[in-house]
């Protein structure tokens, strides 16, 4: 089944990076959700609807939770479940930029079993299917392994830096980069361009869920900042932040990150 549905997911993948760049580099509307919950536009929402038909219709036993849809607590008595970010990075996706994502993927009772990360305006396809590993194109990916984190390289937002986050009182000195997409941040951690990725504020399941499954497939470990797996398809879809790295790194961070 993980096979199947990771077939279904990208070919919805391409059919909604079609819909997407339709908007991409034009005029459209947009506006600020409520609660300094970010930016949407009208491209998110047409994303969103035509996921839903398709994924839906292939799918209709699923339960369905995404980042543009009125959640549905119906979803919580469902084997599979459907976690959707039509467009994740929608500030670059505004801007004009390329490092905006789709991130697709089906959860089975808390696991993400397939998934996939796809960069319309790149035309790159990231995804993985639980116990087959995590491609990019036909290259199947690893995590990098064996950097101590003062050489590490890990995407992140500057707030990962604030002092009050590591129990030093001052964040390590590893090499911050950024992406805007989070799940763009995780398949480039599972392909081994970054060491790892790092968030600390509450965490959206649909952010994250196609980008956990890659990286855990390409050899990685994820937990939040208190150390502790990652499950999905939750009453409240967040968790308390979120590491992607290899194992030693992992621990690394850990002991140095204070996990209130």
């Amino acid at each position: 089944m993980p096979v199947a549905d990771l077939s279904l997911l990208e070919e919805a993948a391409r059919k909604a990076g079609e819909v997407a760049l339709n908007y991409w580099g034009g005029t459209f509307q947009h506006w600020d959700k409520p609660e300094d919950a970010g930016p949407v536009t009208e491209a998110d929402l047409a994303v969103n609807d035509l996921l839903h038909d398709i994924l839906m219709s292939a799918r209709p036993d699923y339960g369905w939770l995404s980042e543009e849809t009125q959640d549905d607590p119906k979803r919580l008595n469902k084997e599979r479940c459907f976690i959707i970010d039509p467009i994740d990075g929608t500030r670059s996706f505004m801007a004009g930029e390329k490092t905006w994502s789709h991130s697709i993927a089906v959860v089975e009772q808390g696991q993400v079993i397939a998934g996939v990360v796809y960069l319309p305006a790149k035309d790159v396809m990231y995804r993985a299917a639980r116990g087959q590993g995590a491609f990019v194109g036909k290259d199947r990916m690893h995590i990098k392994t064996g950097d101590h984190i003062k050489q590490a390289r890990i995407l992140a937002n500057r707030a990962v830096m604030t002092s009050g986050h590591w129990i030093t009182g001052a964040a390590p000195t590893f090499e911050r980069h950024h992406r805007p997409s989070l799940a763009y941040r995780m398949a480039l951690v599972a392909e081994g361009r970054f060491d790892g990725m790092l968030t600390l504020r509450p965490t959206w399941e649909w952010d994250v869920a196609a980008g956990v499954l890659m990286v855990q497939e390409a050899g990685g470990v994820v937990c939040d900042r208190t150390g502790t797996s990652v499950l999905f398809n939750n009453a409240t879809p967040q968790s308390k932040g979120l590491i992607a790295t290899d194992s030693v790194l992992c621990d690394q961070i850990l002991a140095r990150l204070d996990g209130a």
